[in-house]
């Protein structure tokens, strides 16, 4: 299932890094750019924690968290016999992988690198490309799981059916 998880997770990754890329040279000058009203704007935020700013000071702690999750998710992909589960796993992967790419590479230093997020809802918190797609990635998770979609492939109501 690598031929849809990794494809898509590449995409993430690339559109993550590309809008960061943008932001960083759009908004340098602390502007704030209106999209909906107050609602949804776009402003410029170098973020060291996770959402909502959580864990600022243990910024190495969630580097460390997301090369386990992209190890384990591409480890796992390996006996993944179901699309639903590859995209799904894909879209995770490529959001912490786009997060990860900052805390290697940005300042203050390696491992420990401020996440650049640049998409504020109301002034409730502040993200990006990649927090969209790991809640997503995540919400899709939930609701395979909930419909009963097999790993392996068919769900668990398919299998009943052929009893």
């Amino acid at each position: 299932m690598y031929r849809y998880a990794l494809p898509l997770g590449f995409l993430v990754i690339l559109l993550d890094q590309v809008t960061k890329f943008w932001a960083e040279s759009a908004l340098a000058n602390g502007e704030r750019i209106p999209v909906i009203g107050d609602f949804l704007s776009f402003v410029l935020v170098y973020n060291p924690g996770a959402a909502f700013s959580l864990g600022t000071n243990s910024t190495w702690v969630f580097t460390v968290f997301s090369v386990i999750v992209i190890g384990v998710i591409l480890w796992v992909l390996k006996e993944c016999r179901s699309t639903a589960w590859a995209i799904t796993l894909g879209v995770i992967a490529g959001g912490a992988a786009g997060n990860l790419i900052d805390r290697l590479v940005r300042e203050p230093s390696f491992g420990q690198g401020h996440v650049v997020d640049f998409i504020n809802y109301n002034g409730w918190f502040v993200g990006n490309i990649a927090d969209i797609a790991l809640v997503l990635g995540v919400i899709a998770l939930a609701i395979i799981e909930v419909l009963g979609v097999r790993f392996g492939g068919r769900s668990e109501s398919a299998e009943a059916d052929d009893e």
